[in-house]
């Protein structure tokens, strides 16, 4: 199984609008592999304009944000790509798109680095930040995975965001806890 790693990606439409999506990119050889599923903003605008950034980032928020709808995280220019990177990222990859390996489900754009950049020293992570990538990556698949798992599953990281958050942690787990109570709004339960 390859290594993924989450990050921010940014992308822009043929007009400029930069995205922000949670995504995992996968590990190939020296570059990396988006693999957005269909439909998506960030599938369309590697299509229209292939480059990405991949943003490392320690802010759970804006995992937790761009899944329910607080998309508006400031951006800067980048050095060697036209799309934008995350003012506060840690560090951000510019990625150009080499190829394109077209799927049914989740085309995946290979890409290559063209250059890596450190803004900020990475001072780890505690768990609940790990506990919110975990609940994001549930709330990503609302609609693919039953009910009973991704409640259980919430329930045991709702454990470790309560025993080892900070004010953000608290903050990304409430935006992803209440997409969710909207979601099974009206459904009856497991």
């Amino acid at each position: 199984m390859p290594m993924i790693r989450e990050t921010i990606v940014t992308t822009v439409n043929p007009a400029g609008a930069v995205h922000v999506a949670p995504l995992g990119i996968i590990a190939d050889g020296e570059g990396w592999i988006i693999a957005p599923f269909r439909p998506s903003t960030t599938l369309d605008n590697l299509r229209a304009v292939p480059f990405a950034v991949a943003n490392y980032t320690d802010d759970v928020r804006i995992f937790a944000g761009s899944l329910t709808g607080r998309r508006q995280w400031p951006t800067v220019a980048t050095a060697s790509v036209p799309v934008p990177r995350l003012a506060e990222a840690l560090a951000h990859a510019e990625l150009a798109v080499s190829r394109v390996s077209d799927d049914e489900q989740r085309p995946r754009f290979h890409c290559r680095v063209v250059q890596t950049i450190s803004h900020a020293p990475f001072l780890g992570f505690n768990r609940a930040q790990a506990a919110v990538i975990e609940a994001a990556i549930l709330v990503s698949r609302l609609t693919m995975l039953p009910r009973q798992k991704v409640e259980q599953e919430l329930a045991y990281l709702e454990i470790a965001v309560g025993k080892t958050a900070g004010p953000a942690e608290q903050e990304a787990l409430t935006w992803l806890l209440e997409k969710v109570r909207a979601t099974y709004a009206g459904q009856s339960g497991r």
